[in-house]
């Protein structure tokens, strides 16, 4: 799966540069011009990491550090055109993870980018639990099958990272095309029909009755969430 990077930066050469460098190193990119976007960026898309700019109109990029800080622990690298001591402090007490002072070479970028995916992928491997039960399906992440008792199910590999994105991200709705751009790939060239089908045989697995879905849900005019009962 391609991993989403939001990019904020009120620059527009170097934001526009920033996204088109990340997309030939094989990412999904989505990028916002101020701070107000960067909070709507940051909630709709629930990228990966997040590279930050400091300075930003409508909201500072210490404030969008200390809103995204509060409701994720996405990694968050700052983008600092200030030298000074303090500033680099105040970002990572606010959260950052990390910061790269401009200007700045795509390399030495790009090398902090993959060193906090690999943290964070770390992190969220001690944390994810083994299994997952939905109803009578219990879902194995680690050996990436569904299981009704001692019966394994058939499910194409699509499928399942579908099913796991949903998981990882329970109760959050997504549209088609933000799942397609999550689990496909930002270059997929398929139609969003795609998402419909890999759900209809989700829902066939997990689902006991898959024509009133209790867990892998539409949203109507907008998507789907997968909903776990103990986490509403």
């Amino acid at each position: 799966m391609a991993r989403t990077i939001l990019v904020v930066d009120d620059e527009k050469t170097l934001r526009e540069t920033l996204a088109e460098s990340l997309e030939q190193e094989g990412f999904a990119v989505v990028q916002a011009t101020d701070g107000r976007q960067a909070v709507d960026a940051f909630r709709r898309h629930h990228p990966d990491l997040i590279l930050l700019d400091l300075m930003l109109p409508e909201i500072s990029g210490t404030e969008v550090c200390r809103i995204i800080r509060a409701e994720s622990g996405v990694p968050i690298l700052m983008l600092t055109a200030k030298s000074a001591e303090v500033d680099k402090v105040v970002g990572l007490e606010l959260g950052a993870d990390d910061y790269v002072t401009k200007p700045f070479s795509f390399r030495e970028l790009l090398a902090r980018i993959r060193a906090l995916l690999r943290r964070s992928e770390t992190q969220a491997a001690a944390t994810e639990p083994e299994t997952v039960d939905l109803g009578e399906v219990r879902v194995d992440l680690a050996g990436r099958r569904l299981l009704r008792g001692a019966e394994s199910l058939p499910v194409k590999p699509k499928a399942f990272e579908l099913l796991l994105f949903l998981l990882r991200n329970a109760g959050h709705v997504f549209t088609r095309d933000q799942l397609l751009e999550h689990v496909w790939g930002y270059d997929y060239a398929g139609e969003t029909r795609t998402v419909d089908v890999h759900v209809h045989w989700l829902r066939a697995q997990i689902e006991a009755d898959p024509a009133n879905p209790v867990y892998l849900e539409t949203v109507r005019g907008v998507g789907y969430v997968l909903r776990r009962p103990e986490l509403d």
